[in-house]
């Protein structure tokens, strides 16, 4: 890593989601200062910039997913002539299923620092708002755009026991919940974010099948998070009746009454009291 302060260095820049109330002083900062903004939609940079009240007076050069492997080596360049590079999305931070962990990756090999001016988070704003765990959850991008993939990618998260989100297209939503319902099943619970701080925002709770229903009855549009709970603990196997038997006589032998030792085994291994107890004094 370089450690000249005068080297180059990429900013990714935490855009609003929608809600012009939640752009940092950071942003306002780091849009102003950088010698070159990297936006995915330069028009959408030059509103914020004018809705912001700030002046943006660095190069601006588009960076999307259809130019950035052949903008990154162009970024780099302006790396090693000391520039300071700033990373903007459409809404979010960069690199989070949306442009810039290419640029990230190349700087980080080129020697040049990366760092942050964090913002709002689609990911875990529905996630916060959703009523699902949050203390475990994986994030899977947006899934595959033709129903066989997707139902494939699906069939490989049904035993995930943590909280999933995804992002999806308004006019794939209604498709996707309904595969997530055939897959996971029609009761596990989910959340649709759409608008998320918005003028419009909507957050959406039920079961999996109840939603897809909605999204077919009323077509949702706007930027869309999908929250889904992770799959619910399995019960462990029961185990041999061998297996309780010993147990119970472990238990004896460390000073317990049978009584206390059928118990405790019941309670332990989640069988039926009087099950244990049958097995011990059939042998």
């Amino acid at each position: 890593m370089r450690d000249d302060p005068s080297t180059g260095r990429v900013v990714l820049v935490g855009a609003p989601l929608g809600n012009l109330g939640d752009a940092s002083t950071r942003l306002r900062e780091v849009l102003s200062s950088a010698d070159v903004v990297a936006a995915e939609d330069t028009r959408r940079l030059a509103r914020l910039a004018r809705d912001l009240g700030i002046t943006v007076s660095g190069r601006v050069v588009s960076y999307f997913e259809g130019n950035d492997e052949r903008r990154t080596p162009e970024l780099v360049e302006a790396l090693e002539a000391g520039s300071v590079v700033a990373v903007v999305t459409d809404g979010g931070m960069p690199s989070v299923s949306d442009p810039g962990f290419r640029l990230v990756r190349a700087a980080l090999e080129a020697g040049f620092p990366v760092t942050a001016a964090p913002g709002p988070s689609a990911v875990t704003t529905a996630l916060a708002l959703s009523g699902l765990p949050s203390d475990r959850f994986v994030f899977e991008g947006f899934l595959p755009r033709t129903p066989s993939n997707r139902r494939s990618r699906l069939r490989e998260l049904t035993a995930e026991p943590r909280t999933l989100v995804f992002f999806e297209a308004p006019h794939r939503i209604a498709g996707a919940l309904a595969d997530l319902a055939a897959t996971f099943g029609d009761d596990r619970p989910a959340a649709v974010c759409r608008e998320l701080t918005k003028t419009y925002e909507e957050v959406r709770r039920g079961p999996l099948a109840a939603l897809a229903a909605w999204a077919v009855e009323n077509e949702p549009r706007g930027e869309i998070t999908l929250v889904v709970g992770g799959a619910p603990a399995r019960p462990a196997a029961r185990p041999g009746d061998d297996e309780l038997r010993a147990a119970v006589a472990a238990h004896e032998a460390g000073g317990r009454s049978r009584r206390d030792a059928i118990q405790a085994v019941a309670d332990e291994y989640g069988v039926k009291k009087r099950e244990v107890y049958a097995l011990v004094h059939s042998s």
